[in-house]
């Protein structure tokens, strides 16, 4: 083994991999919200007895189920491009992890959905409220409490995700960050083997910010 390790020179280059590492939070927060937001409607679409909302939730859920998450990136790149739709690389990478991010917490929520007592809407619409506004106030809530663990199981999956935008030409994310300053100084152990612990320090934050959160929020 004739490699000489040169850490020095990797660690002047922290400050690049921790800008790096915001951008993966940044795509990942957003995947999030987007997926959130998404994944409440394929839950109520595959609770739907319309055939149309059924259909279409579930061809969702199962694609993002069931195809590798590089796949549905390379659909967001090059796929919508054969269209004549052009999105650039940093969308096309939220585009596809949102994607399937909404697919695994439709399922998610479908499942916390059947957690909550059918009771509970009844005795919210006998007290005058509208059926949105039930939902909102009353199912929701604990919909939220019995999947919340699974939303940042989702959250630490969608981090982690993030590094494949390298694959269709990110490069401000940490695994971007990271690849461009290894093809500079061909110091590959180092870099990469710095990007793989601040992914690690980023996930363990998330784990034990939601366990924290969990304790304070669910006492009862």
């Amino acid at each position: 083994m004739n490699y000489t390790f040169h850490w020095y020179q990797a660690f002047r280059a922290l400050p690049e991999l921790l800008w790096g590492a915001l951008v993966t939070i940044e795509v990942a927060v957003l995947s999030m919200v987007i997926g959130i937001a998404f994944g409440v409607l394929l839950a109520l679409g595959r609770n739907s007895k319309n055939k149309l909302l059924y259909g279409l939730s579930t061809a969702w859920v199962e694609g993002a189920r069931n195809t590798p998450a590089l796949f549905q990136i390379y659909m967001a790149y090059f796929g919508l491009g054969s269209l004549g739709i052009f999105v650039d690389s940093f969308p096309a990478l939220l585009i596809g992890i949102s994607f399937n991010n909404a697919g695994y917490l439709g399922e998610t929520f479908r499942g916390g959905l059947r957690a909550v007592p059918p009771t509970q809407m009844r005795a919210a619409r006998s007290l005058g409220m509208s059926a949105p506004m039930a939902f909102r106030l009353i199912v929701l809530p604990q919909l939220f409490r019995t999947v919340f663990h699974p939303i940042m199981n989702q959250m630490v999956w969608a981090i982690l995700m993030t590094s494949l935008g390298v694959i269709v030409g990110v490069n401000t994310d940490l695994a971007g960050v990271t690849q461009e300053l290894n093809v500079r100084t061909f110091r590959t152990f180092e870099y990469f083997a710095m990007a793989a612990a601040i992914y690690y320090l980023i996930t363990k934050l998330i784990t034990l910010s939601a366990r924290a959160a969990a304790t304070r929020l669910f006492r009862y």
